[in-house]
């Protein structure tokens, strides 16, 4: 069956900004969110699809991506693939939509089958800043986060409304007969317990806020804006609940002197004339220390030296990139009286003529080498 339209799936048109995106989803996701459909396939189909489309639509890349292919974008993967996700990672995901709408203020979603639910707290946010070289190596970061947890001393009781179910059933007659339908609970927000007794620093659901130094192993090779998971690391739920999850995002830094492109690296060396006739060995900057390269007599302005390996590690584990050095001929702006007579001298001279064979390339046979 053909993929819907993305924006029809929404309800929005192409020129939607990134808060009318947010809100028509998070319309959609509660019309079809399971606790107001039980065991209704068709709308926990719609669920995903809404959730698969406002992935690819609140993404800027993805959506522009989108916008020029349409869903032949993502046929090569690097989209979503909502159909093969359950509801707990969407909820994980995405959970922060919701907000307030199911499961009371903090709660990100709701876990586990019939009977009570289990609800979830919040996922916190962070931004972390990596050089290239800490993304060429990997890295274990150290990061103060504030974040809920379950204050000492709280303890719950049962829920009086929902006896503990996490849900209230309503019953109505309708033309059609009697009809009868399930929401959670608005009391205890589908947790099944209600707080009995919690410390003065607690808030209304027992939680307080605490600084912690949580520890996150960031693998080579990641990539600007990329996000990663650590489970667990968000808010805690109260009711001894799901705590929510921390999501890291890359921050990638720009380096003094080298240039990232995918999974290469470009350095531009400069070196003087006399050395571009003589010949020398210039010490350059990788990412894994500095090495010594050798430049040949009569090296042209704009040759690129490729050192194979010594780029950035593929995220997927498919080797390394490469490290491009460009070289370029520094041509002096000022002489004194005797350089600019010994050049004058060498103008005429047939050693100093152009003579460009087949072996010198233009500029687009190097950059047509250069990704082959």
């Amino acid at each position: 069956m053909a993929k819907r339209d993305y924006y029809e799936i929404l309800g929005i048109n192409k020129n939607a900004s990134e808060a009318e995106i947010k809100k028509a989803y998070r319309k959609k996701a509660i019309e079809y969110h399971p606790d107001k459909n039980p065991d209704n396939k068709e709308a926990e189909a719609k669920f995903k699809e809404a959730a698969e489309a406002y992935e690819v639509l609140s993404n800027a890349d993805k959506k522009a991506k989108y916008d020029q292919f349409g869903h032949q974008a993502f046929e090569g993967g690097g989209g979503f693939n909502g159909g093969n996700m359950n509801m707990d990672d969407i909820f994980s995901q995405f959970g922060d939509i919701f907000g307030g709408a199911f499961g009371g203020g903090g709660f990100s979603g709701f876990s586990g089958g019939g009977g009570q639910r289990r609800v979830k707290g919040s996922n916190l946010r962070i931004r972390v800043k990596l050089n290239l070289e800490e993304i060429a190596n990997g890295v274990e970061k150290k990061i103060k986060v504030r974040r809920k947890v379950q204050a000492s001393g709280t303890t719950y009781k049962t829920c009086s409304t929902c006896h503990g179910s996490g849900q209230v059933t309503r019953i109505a007659n309708t033309i059609l007969g009697r009809m009868q339908t399930s929401s959670p609970c608005n009391v205890c927000g589908g947790a099944g317990q209600v707080i009995d007794k919690k410390p003065a620093d607690a808030d209304a659901q027992g939680l307080k806020v605490i600084e912690e130094t949580v520890s996150i192993k960031i693998p080579p090779g990641v990539v600007d804006d990329m996000q990663l998971k650590v489970s667990g690391k968000g808010n805690e739920a109260p009711g001894h609940g799901i705590a929510g999850d921390l999501i890291v995002v890359i921050e990638e830094e720009k380096h003094d002197k080298l240039q990232r492109e995918g999974d290469n690296l470009h350095y531009d060396m400069y070196i003087s004339y006399p050395d571009a006739v003589l010949g020398t060995s210039k010490e350059i900057d990788t990412v894994t220390g500095k090495v010594r390269i050798k430049v040949e007599a009569g090296v042209q302005s704009g040759k690129i030296l490729r050192l194979r390996g010594k780029g950035i590690p593929s995220i997927n584990g498919y080797g390394r990139g490469d490290l491009l050095v460009h070289v370029n001929v520094w041509t002096p702006k000022t002489l004194s009286k005797q350089q600019k007579e010994f050049f004058e001298s060498m103008q005429n001279d047939e050693h100093f003529e152009p003579k460009p064979d087949s072996t010198d390339k233009s500029f687009f046979e190097k950059v047509k080498d250069m990704f082959s």
